[in-house]
């Protein structure tokens, strides 16, 4: 795959995305800053990329509704054959933490839809352009808690254990075509996701003493999008500072 090409980056507008989207300018690749609902969060991503001197652009939809990824991004990629995605981040997820007991229905699909049913509907979409030219990047952002799982977390854990499942079964179909899946699990980083956790506390369960930067999870990811990572697929890659299982 060339060194430089288009980078879909899904939940792009803050945390870990925003880190990820920036790495990405730096290295010289046009960006797709994905979002939801926050505009202005992914506004001041894209303007973040912009004043570093990459360039993108905004493309939101809501990854875990089929239809509008059909429509949003596939009309995007139909709409710019001269712009195609040559490394995809299936970054977006959202946490809604209870005991399995007190779980509501929705709670447990939302989490799931989110992650795992995100990664579904926009690789699928993303994913015939590369077979197509024969090259491409794929990688999903999971978390510890779908490799050790969590109390509290049951559908988290489910769905981020699930894309990573699936990342391991995907890199097998489609290895043949230059074209990896990789996953990267982060602990526990420095985000809005994390704000609400007693860091003080946490930190002394992990052995390098400090909760992560997203700009180091984004580090990992810029690894796997390489030329030079070709041959790496199929891998889980933990970024969480010496905490395991």
């Amino acid at each position: 795959m060339s060194a430089i090409t288009t980078v879909l980056v899904t939940g792009g507008s803050r945390g870990i995305g925003r880190a990820i989207c920036l790495k990405m300018a730096a290295l010289g690749h046009y960006v797709l800053v994905n979002y939801k609902g926050n505009k202005v969060a992914a506004e001041e991503t894209l303007a973040a990329v912009k004043a570093a001197g990459g360039d993108g652009e905004l493309l939101p939809f809501d990854v875990s509704d089929g239809p509008d990824v059909k429509r949003a991004l596939g009309g995007w990629i139909e709409a710019h054959p001269e712009k195609p995605i040559g490394v995809l981040v299936n970054n977006a997820g959202i946490k809604d933490d209870t005991l399995l007991m007190w779980m509501k229905d929705e709670q447990w699909s939302q989490v799931r839809g989110t992650s795992l049913d995100g990664f579904f509907y926009v690789t699928r979409e993303v994913l015939n352009g590369m077979l197509l030219r024969k090259a491409g990047r794929i990688i999903n952002v999971v978390s510890l808690s779908g490799l050790k799982g969590m109390a509290g977390q049951t559908n988290y854990s489910a769905a981020k254990a699930g894309v990573i499942g699936a990342t391991k079964a995907l890199a097998q179909e489609i290895a043949k075509r230059n074209i990896t899946v990789n996953a990267v699990a982060p602990g526990f980083i420095q985000t809005d996701m994390t704000s609400d956790l007693n860091e003080k506390e946490l930190k002394a369960m992990i052995p390098a003493n400090r909760f992560g930067k997203p700009e180091e999870v984004a580090h990992a990811v810029a690894f796997f999008a390489s030329p030079e990572s070709g041959y790496i697929t199929g891998t889980v890659l933990s970024v969480n500072g010496g905490l395991y299982t």
